[in-house]
């Protein structure tokens, strides 16, 4: 069992005094080409690339969390950190790069996508030990841009920062967010798609991660025939990322393959038991590391709908819906083992694909009995009760997280409108009396259950609270914090941070933040379902 690395007790320095490594610029091919114009790139990792200063960068937000873990100290309202994480200044230790990579895009091979306003600044060493990479989004043209601008608008900023720690928080592996910094210059953007184009105020938001490769990495080598630069991405991941696994070999890239099949099997059983919705699952929106990437259109469930998609290009196929992400996962894994065929034998990506199925199964089996306050769902007639817990999750707009929380709540009794009161919060209108009885018939074989488990009932509303959380941050919640920060009030923000730092516990004075999502939410822009728009 690998030990994680231990905290270095260095006191947080400012980003500027900081050591910096490149060994993605160090190891790998490089466009030979330093225009930076739109172009097809050929037999290369990466494009040498400088992000474009902006007018009047201004911190808007600050994981002081992750600072702390890379041992950054905050920065003052305006000084060298922000400059360099508005993309104004480059330090000479730092090679900024675009990474090159292609895609999938729901369902359809979309060729050369690229880092198309993404520029990796550099590499640090973190205080356990740990490399990440510093990642600027919004930070201007590069090869990869195609006929944008390269730049992102506050709201889709916002989002990611918040959502990326909040994701951190409730312990699904992701991408982290250290900093939003404001441009303080206007990005024009067609929200709706409906041919009315308006200016939006600029943001950048620095991203942190181990690493960013995605599949499409491999994808975009392996379908212009670039084998010799194909084996070296796979050997720079497999040594920097996967160095328990072995040296590079044949039998070291299958285990590696299967490795990446079970992280992200139990990434999507995280997704899943959370009702978490990515809304925008391509190929290049998948981490060989198993981490959420990529923060656009996504959602939390909010009535359960299996069939619910928070991104508006996909409303209508629907390809990326809650339930479906766990068969997508797999599909695109599927890619990625087409472009590792040159280096992996078809019988070792099979057996990765059936490992998928197995981790993902097991994973979501686990993750469900723990949110119920089961040891384990494998008892006869307990598919039948997980089967009717959802078609009554279905038959009626309920919130799903709000019903999983409420449910270490839930004390026997023989009237069912008091068995069910602690799940009155979870229903977005009153229910009838046949689903009232209904769900009441459920409510007494699940404690009957309960009652039969061998883990101690003492302690059992603590565990659920442990994996249901009370907070998450819902789309309503998101665009409340644009809003007042459109206005320059960053307290609705800052609130929100502060509370989704601890989303399991009970913060009885932040309660509203947990209700449903409100009436006037339903059908408003950014609060329900969301465009591609950035």
């Amino acid at each position: 069992m690998s030990l994680a690395p231990a905290r270095r007790s260095i006191a947080p320095r400012p980003l500027s005094e900081l050591a910096f490594e490149n060994a993605f610029v160090r190891e790998l091919p490089a466009d030979p080409v330093l225009a930076n114009v739109p172009r097809q790139v050929r037999n290369a990792c990466y494009t040498r690339v400088s992000p474009t200063p902006v007018k009047e960068p201004r911190l808007l937000a600050w994981s002081g969390d992750l600072g702390e873990t890379l041992g950054i100290a905050p920065p003052a309202a305006a000084d060298s950190t922000v400059e360099i994480l508005a993309g104004n200044r480059v330090l000479p230790a730092m090679q900024p790069y675009a990474a090159r990579y292609g895609g999938h895009q729901f369902g359809h091979w979309a060729g050369q996508l690229g880092d198309g306003r993404a520029i990796t600044l550099a590499e640090i060493i973190a205080r356990d030990g740990s490399r990440q990479e510093l990642q600027l989004k919004g930070a201007g043209k590069t090869p990869y841009s195609r006929t944008a601008d390269g730049r992102a608008v506050l709201r889709s900023s916002l989002r990611e920062f918040l959502c990326s720690e909040a994701m951190h928080w409730l312990g699904v592996p992701t991408t982290r967010a250290l900093s939003l910094v404001g441009s303080g210059e206007a990005v024009i953007r067609d929200m709706f798609y409906d041919g009315h184009p308006a200016p939006e105020p600029g943001a950048i938001v620095c991203r942190v991660a181990p690493s960013f490769v995605r599949f499409g990495n491999f994808q975009i080598l392996a379908a212009h025939q670039e084998l010799d630069a194909l084996k070296r991405l796979v050997d720079f991941v497999l040594t920097n990322y996967f160095a328990h696994l072995g040296a590079p070999s044949p039998s070291a890239y299958a285990r590696w393959y299967q490795e990446v099949c079970r992280s992200t099997a139990a990434l999507m059983a995280d997704w899943m038991r959370l009702g978490f919705v990515h809304g925008v699952m391509n190929t290049d929106n998948m981490s060989i590391l198993g981490l959420t990437i990529d923060y656009g259109p996504y959602g939390w469930l909010e009535g359960y709908d299996p069939l619910w998609t928070p991104n508006t290009t996909d409303a209508e196929g629907r390809r990326y819906s809650y339930g479906n992400q766990p068969q997508i996962a797999l599909w695109n894994l599927a890619r990625l083992a087409e472009a590792l065929l040159p280096l992996v034998p078809e019988e070792a990506l099979q057996e990765g694909l059936d490992l998928y199925g197995r981790t993902y199964q097991e994973s979501f089996t686990r993750a469900l009995a723990q949110k119920l306050g089961l040891s384990a769902l494998e008892r006869p007639g307990e598919d039948a009760l997980v089967s009717e817990l959802f078609r009554l999750l279905g038959a009626v707009e309920t919130d799903f997280t709000l019903f999983f929380r409420g449910l270490s709540s839930i004390q026997d009794s023989t009237e069912d409108k008091t068995l069910v009161a602690p799940l009155r919060r979870a229903f977005y209108s009153e229910i009838d009396a046949a689903h009232l009885a209904r769900l009441a018939a459920w409510l007494r074989l699940y404690l009957s259950r309960l009652r039969e488990d061998p883990a101690p009932a003492a302690g059992r509303a603590q565990r659920m609270n442990g994996v249901n959380p009370k907070y998450v941050f819902r789309n309503y919640l998101a665009q409340q914090a644009i809003d007042a920060l459109e206005q320059g009030d960053a307290s609705v923000l800052e609130r929100l941070m502060k509370v989704l730092e601890r989303p399991y516990d009970e913060q009885p004075a932040q309660d509203e933040l947990a209700a449903r999502r409100p009436e006037w939410a339903r059908d408003k822009a950014g609060c329900s379902a969301l465009s591609c728009s950035s």
